[in-house]
This record gives structure tokens, C-alpha cells and sequence, in this order.
């Protein structure tokens, strides 16, 4: 997933994952997600993506790259991303980390 800056997540992810280990990379996700909520309701909306983008550095997200990608993460059809849908579109959109998924599993079960 590419923004008109040129960042690429999923570059950066696998070395986040190397660095942090799967627990530090999770509760990265987990803060993450944390930022964008909207803290009224407890998911991240359309508003609140659109309010905090800045923060992450897309503030020029057009309506419907925003749309979109509450679309494709959005597992339950309610219009908005829970902290499950939003980790688990975030790690979709890294397609190494899915082919090493894995790995992570088994490494956050054994820590856990």
C-alpha cells in the first residue's frame, strides 16, 4: 500500500518485527491503532482516520483512500476497524510478514 509520499508499510515492517520481536511488534500495532480510535467509540471510524492521518503522515488522504482502506479491513461490516481488523490488515499488507506469519504465531503463543 503506497501513499503519494512514496512510503511503502510493508517496507518497513519485517525489520520492525526483526527488532521488536512478534510481542514488541504487536503492541506497536496495538499503539497504532490506539492513535487513530476514535475515542468516543472505541474503533477507529472514517472521522477519526481522516482527523488523526496527519499524525501519520498522509494528511493529504483523499475521502476515498480513506474509505478504502476501512473497506478492506473492515471483517465485520460495521464501517469501522476494531483493534483485531486493524492488526490484521496491517500485517496484510506486508506480504513477508504473511509468509512468515507463522513463525510469529508460535513465537507470541510461546511468549505469552
Amino acid at each position: 500500500m503506497a501513499f503519494r509520499n512514496g512510503v511503502v508499510f510493508e517496507d518497513f515492517f519485517p525489520a520492525m518485527v526483526e527488532r521488536l520481536g512478534a510481542e514488541g511488534f504487536m503492541k506497536e500495532l496495538c499503539n497504532g491503532f490506539r492513535l487513530l480510535v476514535d475515542g468516543d467509540k472505541g474503533v477507529i471510524t472514517l472521522e477519526s482516520l481522516k482527523k488523526k492521518s496527519a499524525l501519520l503522515g498522509v494528511q493529504d488522504m483523499s475521502d476515498e483512500e480513506a474509505i478504502c482502506m476501512l473497506r478492506e479491513g473492515d471483517l465485520d461490516g460495521d464501517g469501522a476497524l476494531n483493534e483485531m481488523e486493524f492488526c490484521t490488515l496491517m500485517l496484510r499488507l506486508s506480504p513477508e510478514l504473511m509468509n512468515s506469519s507463522m513463525k510469529l504465531l508460535v513465537e507470541a503463543i510461546v511468549n505469552f
